[in-house]
């Protein structure tokens, strides 16, 4: 039987964490709708922790890469990054909302 690639764990944590982050900028997005600035801001918080705990993953391997160790990502490894870069663009978005709607609401 072949050996795991040594990618898989780091893939598997940034998959979760960008999902967890993905997770509290929506529950951010739904106090948002209620006009909860204070639990928005604080699932955002949650979800920046989040994102930067799976960016962290991924900054680690390439930085191995970068020291020469050869790396062979998969699939799975694409994946991850594939889903890091989409989650982070949603916790931008999702600040720049809550920040909008404070800005315009919070005042009433």
């Amino acid at each position: 039987m072949d050996e795991m690639n040594p990618l898989v764990p780091v893939a598997m944590q940034i998959i979760v964490h960008a999902g967890e982050a993905r997770t509290r900028a929506n529950e951010a997005l739904d106090a948002l709708s209620e006009k909860d600035f204070e639990t928005a801001k604080a699932k955002m918080e949650e979800a920046h922790r989040e994102i930067t705990l799976a960016h962290q993953s991924q900054t680690e391997v390439i930085q191995r890469e970068a020291a020469g160790e050869k790396i062979d990502g998969g699939v799975l490894f694409s994946h991850a990054q594939d889903t890091l870069m989409t989650v982070m663009s949603e916790v931008n978005l999702s600040d720049r909302l809550v920040q909008l709607f404070e800005a315009f609401f919070g005042q009433v």
